[in-house]
């Protein structure tokens, strides 16, 4: 830690984002998200940053604003230039709050793009053009509104649907009245036992569905493995995909993983597990929460690393206080300004 000559600040704060439509997983119903969103400013540039805590992992927005606060002095004394040195101290001092250790992360690599003058993706030496297609996801409904979600949804080649409760079957019957594009399914651990994921994934298999995500709970990892051998129809990885280290162990098990920077921690885990997942021959796509323009973006911009994409938190909100990547006929725009790209909305 060093001294504060340039009158190094950082501040956090929660932010209620309000979904247009009630969000329903396996796992839980919402009408909004608190996310983490936080500001470094220091020689005279500001970054912002953003983390969506995740309710399976213990985490809020209030505990990670907390966190952050408590670390305050270390991190208006340490230079962000040295973020590698920075971030690996944070995760020696802090276990778990990885939303809140993504904020943190995304907040300083778009401070070092700001001070450079670049987008992140030239900075990571990425095309923007190659930044791949995103689905649209489609959370748990009763089949009218699931219609109507579906048509809201037209402009995308492709939509990833909630499922891993009894209403599956009448949730694809519904989709399938209104569009014959190529699906995603994400279980969120939804089927507990290997005999029901088996036949769901079978039934799955001929309704053009490309993967299904997560189908058993993480720690069924021999049973998935089983099930791996039974089925055509890939299997990614997400909720068991929180780290690099994980994922060695996910081999003869899944397909490919869900990368998500609120889940490992931001944009530096992200490349990690990216890279170890490409040694491991594992597929990826990178995945998201329902968040801002801050955290979508930050992930958009590792996109064209990735061989699926669905990044659309932000797009199932009503109030996103910043612009950032954009969606053209699907395909992810990647932002041309320096760090994220982002700007607040008002802000031209």
């Amino acid at each position: 830690m060093v001294p504060n000559p340039s009158n190094r600040r950082w501040e956090c704060r929660a932010v209620r984002l309000t979904l247009r439509h009630p969000w329903t997983t396996a796992q839980s119903t919402s009408e909004y998200r608190d996310t983490i969103h936080v500001r470094l400013t220091s020689e005279g540039v500001t970054g912002v940053g953003e983390g969506a805590p995740i309710a399976r992992y213990q985490e809020t927005a209030e505990e990670g604003c907390r966190m952050i606060e408590s670390l305050r002095p270390f991190l208006e004394g340490s230079d962000p230039w040295r973020h590698e040195k920075l971030l690996a101290e944070i995760s020696e001092r802090v276990p778990g709050q990885f939303a809140a250790k993504a904020s943190i992360d995304v907040a300083l690599f778009d401070w070092v793009g700001r001070k450079l003058g670049v987008p992140l993706y030239r900075l990571f030496g990425l095309d923007p053009d190659s930044a791949p297609s995103t689905s649209l996801s489609i959370g748990i409904d009763d089949p009218g509104a699931t219609r109507q979600k579906v048509l809201e949804a037209e402009p995308f080649p492709t939509l990833k649907l909630k499922m891993g409760l009894r209403s599956d079957e009448a949730t694809l019957a519904a989709v399938r009245s209104v569009t014959q594009k190529p699906l995603r399914v994400d279980a969120n651990e939804g089927w507990r036992d290997k005999e029901t994921a088996l036949r769901k994934l079978r039934w799955l298999e001929k309704q053009r569905v490309e993967l299904v995500e997560q189908p058993m709970p993480a720690s069924m990892l021999e049973e998935t493995r089983w099930l791996r051998r039974r089925v055509q129809i890939p299997i990614f990885a997400d909720e068991a995909a929180t780290s690099p280290a994980a994922l060695p162990a996910l081999v003869g098990a899944y397909d490919g993983v869900n990368i998500k920077l609120d889940k490992c921690g931001g944009i530096q885990p992200a490349l990690r597990m990216i890279h170890t997942a490409r040694a491991l021959g594992l597929k990826v796509m990178l995945g998201c929460m329902v968040s801002s323009s801050v955290s979508i973006t930050a992930a958009a911009h590792l996109s064209p690393l990735v061989d699926f994409a669905d990044l659309d938190g932000n797009l199932l909100i009503s109030n996103d206080p910043y612009r950032g990547v954009t969606v053209r006929s699907g395909k992810l725009v990647l932002p041309p300004g320096p760090g994220l790209g982002v700007m607040p909305l008002g802000v031209s």
